[in-house]
């Protein structure tokens, strides 16, 4: 667990530090051109959820939020998963969700920054690229589980495959003694 909460303080770290260099050097020329027409680096100040949405609904993303960090945080360290991809998943969405409560609790808005123009994208931030990942990372690993595997991710995921298979052992070596029973009679 010492290391995923590492990473949780490492994600916010990065994410603090990122918006820091945008709020000292970005805010005043606006935007920098890293590779013209396709990846800018555009100060934003972005009062709405992910991507802009919903903006001036600052205080129902901030309790949304909240209460998803708590979420995985008690089930983090109540399952404790032993696989380190959904440990990594896990610190990575919660470090990017610290990180953006930060920005929405001292600020008032959340800085954003990466502007990709080549698809004409969201200006979005180190944050959000990590709430993004990590969910993604999440997701792969379910259809890897499921598909590939043959492994029920949910029962993994909530901890509840260890208990379907020690009911499953129970039930066995009950009927396994009343087979012997049965047959001592």
């Amino acid at each position: 667990m010492l290391w995923t909460l590492l990473m949780i303080l490492a994600a916010v770290a990065l994410d603090q530090w990122t918006k820091y260099l945008a709020v000292t050097h970005l805010q005043p020329i606006d935007t920098m051109p890293l590779m013209e027409d396709i990846l800018h680096l555009t100060y934003l100040e972005n009062r709405g959820a992910a991507f802009g949405m919903l903006s001036n609904h600052r205080w129902v993303f901030m309790i949304l939020s909240t209460v998803s960090i708590l979420l995985i945080l008690v089930w983090l360290f109540k399952e404790k998963p032993k696989s380190w991809w959904i440990r990594a998943s896990a610190a990575m969405i919660i470090g990017g969700g610290i990180g953006n409560m930060i920005d929405r609790v001292a600020l008032g808005y959340v800085v954003d920054f990466i502007d990709v123009r080549a698809i004409d994208f969201y200006v979005f931030n180190v944050a959000d690229s990590f709430v993004c990942v990590g969910c993604g990372m999440i997701l792969a690993w379910t259809l890897y589980m499921e598909f590939v595997a043959k492994k029920p991710a949910m029962d993994i995921l909530l901890g509840t495959d260890n208990k379907s298979e020690e009911k499953q052992e129970t039930a066995q070596a009950e009927e396994n003694a009343a087979g012997e029973n049965n047959n001592a009679e």
